[in-house]
């Protein structure tokens, strides 16, 4: 392949992440548009519309609570390993073709995911209780 079909090919990919772009903000301008004169006359804020909405009951107490970060953790750490066992699937479905290669980036692959996890239990980021 020469030079000017690569460079040709480089103009094409930025003009469309160019026009990408514009659909994307043009779109988002209209709606702004949209709601700033058609929806501020009709459906102008109250108190009823800026009132927390929870299954129709009315909310007891403040409503800005906060959560306990050990569900975000925990949450994130499930999300990690899952994906782990997630990439561990074709690994194994392919594992007669991709020979010493394969087994070396698989195993460290494991190793960095085990040293995570054991991070994480030595920052105590799997116990429920302090």
């Amino acid at each position: 392949m020469d030079y000017a079909t690569q460079v040709n090919g480089a103009l094409y990919i930025g003009l469309f992440a160019l026009l990408g772009a514009g659909i994307v903000y043009a779109t988002l301008g209209i709606a702004k548009l949209a709601f700033t004169y058609a929806g501020s006359r009709r459906f102008g804020a109250s108190k009823a519309k800026n009132d927390v909405y929870e299954c129709g009951e009315a909310t007891i107490g403040d409503t800005n609570v906060q959560f306990n970060l050990n569900y975000y953790l925990f949450a994130m750490l499930f999300v990690i390993f899952d994906v782990e066992a997630a990439l561990l699937y074709p690994w194994a479905a392919a594992f007669d073709s991709l020979g010493l290669a394969g087994l070396l980036s698989v195993v460290t692959f494991i190793v960095i995911l085990f040293l995570g996890f054991f991070y994480a239990l030595r920052k105590g980021a799997l116990k429920w209780v302090y």
